[in-house]
């Protein structure tokens, strides 16, 4: 039997293993939140080819698998070649008001049975749990991003109407689309962002969670054994639109 100091002891020994991988330090609150995220906003998108290459060396790091396609409409060939790598056929996406285009038509064409989700909350209980049925048993969860982070290869997604946390947990592959305007650097900015959301600011949508998301869903037992998909996907895609996803 394993003692706690043995425990404790083979976690310090993981930790001293484990180079840092940034600084960190605690941010101040910012005063005006909306005026420093513009900024921010204002000085990413004249560095955003940086920020991209360095969120996806960071994103492909952590075992997510990264895609850049030139506009939207490339976005369900995509899609359709993931999931015919896998064999798989059914596949529930946000609502495409929260993606910022409609794929589903696209989606179809290729031979995908796509369920988008509504775009207004469920009010019958009944309801909701059939939305969560259909989301367990897709092979494939379809969403937008709000934030990728490029510090840490991490994708933001505001849970709310019409995009529902399901989509992006239940199904054991997740593929997130994305563009130029969810770019951030770092963990201090979307402290930024954040804040101005809930302060002065309107957040992307008014859900009761706020998933970040660094690569497939890792699990480790005391040994120190990694599995893969046990709390969420076993794998993570992310689609790069270069000119945008909302034109």
């Amino acid at each position: 039997m394993t003692t706690k100091a043995e425990f404790l002891g083979r976690i310090r020994e993981q930790v001293r293993r484990t180079p840092a991988r940034f600084s960190a330090s605690s941010a101040r609150r910012p005063e005006h939140p909306a005026a420093e995220a513009e900024t921010i906003r204002r000085e990413l998108a004249e560095r955003w080819p940086e920020t991209l290459d360095a969120f996806r060396r960071e994103f492909e790091s952590v075992g997510g698998v990264f895609y850049e396609v030139a506009s939207v409409d490339m976005v369900p060939a995509t899609v359709a070649r993931i999931a015919h790598g896998r064999e798989a056929r059914e596949l529930v996406t946000w609502h495409a008001s929260a993606i910022g285009a409609d794929l589903t038509q696209a989606l179809e064409a290729r031979g995908l049975d796509v369920h988008q989700m509504p775009a207004a909350e469920p009010v019958a209980v009944a309801e909701r749990e059939r939305l969560r049925t259909i989301a367990a048993r897709a092979d494939l969860g379809l969403t937008g991003v709000d934030l990728a982070i490029a510090e840490t290869g991490t994708l933001v997604l505001v849970s709310g109407a019409g995009r529902p946390r399901s989509t992006s947990l239940l199904p054991p592959c997740h593929i997130a689309v994305f563009d130029r305007t969810a770019l951030v650097e770092s963990l201090r900015q979307v402290g930024v962002l954040l804040e101005a959301w809930h302060g002065d600011g309107t957040p992307p949508a008014r859900g009761a969670v706020i998933n970040f998301i660094t690569g497939p869903s890792r699990t480790a037992d005391i040994e120190l054994t990694l599995t893969r998909g046990v709390h969420g996907p076993k794998e993570v895609h992310a689609v790069f639109v270069e000119q945008g996803i909302r034109g």
